[in-house]
């Protein structure tokens, strides 16, 4: 699986972006992680392929800050999700 390269902190939006849409598998393996109570540095070896124990920190802010996104799609971004779809499947709808 191609993964595509992560920064520090997803972009800060009241939408989604790209990068979210790139990133919706990382969005769900972490949530997943968190869900079964992973160690953070097990995660970020796992889900980010790189040793934490390398940048500790940047390795911490990497896993809170896209798991707070990830968080911020399970309660926000499903909703812009559907309302896309919908307003496709609309738009698909009145051109026949």
């Amino acid at each position: 699986m191609t993964i595509a390269p992560f920064e520090l902190a997803p972009p800060h939006s009241d939408s989604i972006t790209p990068y979210d849409e790139s990133h919706f598998v990382t969005y769900l393996r972490l949530l997943d992680a968190d869900a079964e109570g992973a160690d953070w540095h097990e995660v970020v070896e796992i889900v980010f392929e790189f040793d934490p124990a390398s940048d500790p920190k940047y390795a911490r802010q990497v896993h809170d800050n896209h798991l707070k996104r990830a968080k911020w799609m399970t309660e926000t971004g499903y909703r812009l999700l559907l309302e896309k779809h919908r307003a496709q499947t609309i738009g698909a709808k009145s051109k026949h």
